[in-house]
């Protein structure tokens, strides 16, 4: 009997690993393989508040060991030479235009980064790794540090993923210093966990929301009672993890607002771990819950981004500009490409012109690679074609939207790899500009979509969609993008230079069903004087 049991789990153990195998997409990588010489990827810009801690992780790649040096750095700053890691807190407002500079034995590479501090943070949409759609509620923190680890293995880190945020499942009850919630047996020690974080340059996130109850039946941020006690919790109607059984309760009554709120509590708890993003989840988001957390993170004097979720509403659009630094526009997102086309040809297109440094639309965490582990399901190969998952991508750049990859990072392949690690792609996102990209109405439509976003040298990417389910010529004219005289056409998948072309001649290209091609078009908006008929400009 024993010997039939060890079988059936062998070939249990076998099936699982077939189906979780990573489907073999080398034939589709458009992204060629990195230099080993130095380059200095990311973001040109950071924003952080006088007096705050400071942490900026300089993403570069090339062969290691990398030395990096920075001239210009303001007062109160400095520079981890070995690892690339910016630290410290600056006490003067001001713009500091930065040199900072990377070699290797076979070279090196310098960049010029401004950093603002003032007012505003997430300058540039930000980026990294969230829990849920691999772990779910499952999530423990050796799970968060392998995560950090991966990063760095993979190379990611290199390219500006610099966020690992756990989503819902680390919450215990209320206690401590504050009467907050802190965290479950999974999570022994939170400062600790934030501080390993920080010593890799890596930003430190976390997962809350104003119901007495989250989505996945932990604690919120609020309460029906003073003290901080739930019914739930004193009655021992949760697990050993303080999560309640939701499929024995009515969900509509407990995912309410309570009569207090400890916003500032948890806020100050977090602001103690080092926490450096939250993730606040509710729906449908309202003026006062936004405005209380927001309140209540400011006077931690901490920079922590603040990111709502989900679903917003077009009319919160004034609230969500002043007191958020990301929201949700649309519900969770799913491996498919109608849900993936639904958030961002249909949800994305309704906030065109609410995006800029500080403020972005989130069009949720990307579907790539390993997924599937939310609501306790088993984690799968994402189901977008190769094709379906560039769109995904090419969209998310476009549309300014943070990019937070959800899959498990130790499973990760190299199609998807070679997705999360071109340093042009990425730049349409990070631009300093800030600008999203909008919907082009010139053109035929039943089958094509071009979007457009000017970059902040003025530069325009281009990005072309077949939204068919057939292979089709899809196309533009330069002009009828607002564009002048000859331009330079760069496809940024391939990092390659395609040709030139006239203002008023149709650019061609054949796309597979649901494909795309992303182009920057160059010099793009110029400022030059422009003499002659309008129609023979060239």
């Amino acid at each position: 009997m024993k010997r039939i049991i060890t079988a059936f789990t062998l070939l249990l153990f076998c099936i699982i690993s077939v189906a979780q195998q990573a489907p073999d997409y080398s034939e589709f990588i458009l992204t060629p393989k990195a230099p080993d010489t130095p380059r200095i990827n990311g973001p040109k810009i950071y924003g952080a508040r006088p007096g705050a801690d400071f942490l900026y992780r300089i993403p570069a790649s090339g062969t290691r060991p990398l030395s990096f040096s920075a001239k210009g750095l303001p007062a109160g700053l400095k520079l981890d030479a070995a690892k690339g890691i910016i630290s410290g807190k600056v006490r003067r407002n001001g713009v500091y235009k930065v040199q900072i500079s990377v070699s290797n034995a076979l070279g090196s590479d310098t960049r010029e980064l401004c950093i603002e501090i003032g007012e505003r943070i997430a300058l540039t949409p930000p980026m990294g790794w969230n829990s849920w759609n691999c772990w779910g509620d499952r999530v423990t923190a050796e799970n968060i540090l392998n995560a950090a680890r991966a990063l760095e293995r993979s190379g990611l880190a290199d390219y500006g993923w610099n966020y690992v945020n756990i989503d819902d499942g680390w919450q215990g009850r209320r206690g401590g210093k504050y009467n907050a919630i802190q965290p479950n047996a999974k999570f022994p020690d939170m400062k600790a966990l934030g501080d390993s974080l920080h010593a890799r340059g890596f930003k430190f996130g976390i997962y809350s929301g104003p119901w007495v109850i989250t989505y996945a039946g932990h604690i919120g941020s609020s309460c029906d009672n003073l003290d901080g006690t739930y019914w739930w919790v004193e009655e021992g109607s949760v697990n050993e993890n303080y999560r309640i059984d939701l499929k024995k309760y009515d969900k509509g009554e407990l995912c309410a607002f309570g009569k207090y709120s400890f916003a500032g509590a948890d806020a100050r708890q977090w602001a103690d771990w080092g926490v450096d993003y939250l993730k606040y989840d509710w729906f449908l988001n309202d003026v006062w819950w936004l405005k209380d957390m927001r309140e209540a993170l400011d006077a931690t004097g901490r920079d922590i981004v603040y990111s709502v979720s989900n679903a917003t509403r077009v009319c919160l659009a004034p609230d969500m500009v002043k007191y958020a630094n990301c929201w949700r526009t649309a519900g969770d997102i799913q491996d498919t490409w109608g849900s993936v086309s639904n958030i961002a040809f249909d949800r994305g297109s309704a906030w065109t012109g609410y995006a800029g440094p500080g403020r972005w639309p989130d069009a949720d965490m990307m579907v790539l690679g390993q997924v599937g582990g939310w609501e306790g399901g088993t984690p799968h190969w994402t189901r977008l074609t190769p094709w379906e998952q560039y769109s995904h991508v090419t969209l998310w750049a476009m549309l300014a939207s943070p990019l937070l990859i959800g899959c498990d990072l130790d499973a990760i392949d190299d199609f998807t790899l070679s997705l999360l690690t071109n340093p042009e792609v990425l730049e349409v996102n990070q631009d300093a500009l800030g600008m999203m990209g909008v919907r082009n109405v010139f053109g035929p439509s039943k089958h094509q979509t071009v979007y457009v976003k000017r970059l902040e040298d003025g530069t325009l990417a281009v990005a072309l969609f077949n939204i068919s389910g057939e292979e089709k010529t899809v196309s533009f004219v330069p002009r009828d993008l607002g564009l002048l005289g000859v331009q330079t056409i760069r496809d940024l998948w391939r990092q390659k230079d395609m040709g030139k072309v006239q203002d008023k001649q149709r650019w061609e290209v054949k796309l597979p069903p649901h494909g795309c091609a992303l182009y920057r078009l160059s010099p793009g908006v110029t400022e030059r004087k422009m003499e002659g008929k309008w129609w023979e400009i060239q």
